[in-house]
């Protein structure tokens, strides 16, 4: 009972931060999904953003509690900075992957194509027509009339211009 006396304030904190981070997840998911429903987005694609969303808020709400208990702000920042840096310098190489990972959200939200349509990509060197099998966090799955699959880095295929050649009529793949 000495422990409830002492850090009531943060313990009531803490409750509240828990309390909203549930809401928002839940909010979030609902909110995301009833957007992929409108614009006859997979589910799959669906839950990969969302749990992007996820994870940005529990980075948040981790910061929140650890300002709440007491953690001097000077710590928080040279740590914050310190594992900064070290990501930083170990994605450098990596580069790539964060850019197919921030391209796979943006064709998520804003790309007019969708799994089962036929795209042709505008490469000068290496234009492809082939009919989109599957978005992922990375790539694009396409598979071509001659049956070639092709993987497709998400990050070039925002860089390059696509035609929509045929689109498959009400394609949703939803449960909820």
């Amino acid at each position: 009972m000495n422990f409830f006396s002492h850090f009531t304030i943060e313990v009531i904190a803490t409750l509240t931060v828990l309390i909203t981070v549930l809401v928002l997840r839940f909010l979030v998911a609902k909110l995301v999904k009833r957007f992929a429903k409108s614009s006859h987005t997979i589910e799959q694609r669906a839950n990969l953003v969302i749990k992007y969303i996820h994870l940005l808020i529990n980075i948040i709400a981790t910061i929140a509690l650890i300002v709440i208990w007491g953690v001097q702000k000077q710590d928080i920042l040279f740590t914050v900075s310190s594992i900064t840096t070290v990501i930083g310098v170990a994605m450098f190489a990596q580069w790539s992957i964060l850019s197919n990972i921030t391209s796979g959200v943006i064709l998520f939200f804003f790309f007019p194509f969708k799994i089962g349509d036929v795209i042709k990509i505008h490469d000068k060197d290496f234009p492809i027509q082939a009919e989109i099998e599957d978005i992922s966090a990375f790539h694009v799955s396409l598979i071509t009339i001659d049956g070639e699959r092709i993987t497709y880095p998400n990050n070039l295929l925002l860089q390059k211009g696509i035609s929509i050649i045929t689109k498959k009529a009400n394609d949703t793949d939803f449960t909820d």
